[in-house]
């Protein structure tokens, strides 16, 4: 079975982590039909990426990775996974580490980004993914971290 092939069947009947996977495996690929793979088909999915707009529905949501995609595989690894999961639905909290290839040689940067999956009749499926920016360094764990309020 190709790997493409694999990522299709994890996300059609595989668990909210699965589809996880096949999504952060298919922006290091590229890959834009895989990562279109693990959305839900339903007008109302969103997808927000740090300090851009809100994309609404499935064309707006390709379109933007599509876009992304023209500069090449885009290097995020999820870490510090966070849940909150349900009989029907999923929201995980995942700090990104972004890799970015400059003259100087790779650099990271940091995203939060808060992914909601719901279990659909094709199986688990993103609804929404919201990204935020973080910082140029690994922040320090949010449980170690005084709690503020803004």
């Amino acid at each position: 079975m190709s790997t493409k092939a694999k990522l299709r069947a994890s996300t059609i009947g595989g668990t909210a982590d699965d589809v996880e996977a096949a999504f952060y495996e298919a922006l290091q690929r590229g890959d834009v039909d895989a990562l279109m793979d693990c959305w839900a088909d339903e007008e109302e999915v969103f997808c927000v990426h740090p300090g851009g707009p809100r994309l609404v529905g499935a064309e707006a949501i390709r379109a933007a990775f599509e876009h992304m995609f023209g500069n090449g595989a885009i290097q995020a690894t999820p870490a510090r996974v966070r849940k909150v999961e349900s009989l029907a639905s999923a929201v995980h909290n995942v700090l990104e580490r972004i890799e970015v290839l400059t003259a100087e040689g790779p650099r990271h940067a940091f995203v939060l980004a808060t992914n909601v999956y719901h279990r659909t009749a094709q199986g688990w499926r993103m609804v929404a993914h919201h990204a935020s920016p973080g910082s140029a360094h690994e922040p320090g764990d949010a449980s170690e971290a005084p709690q503020t309020l803004h």
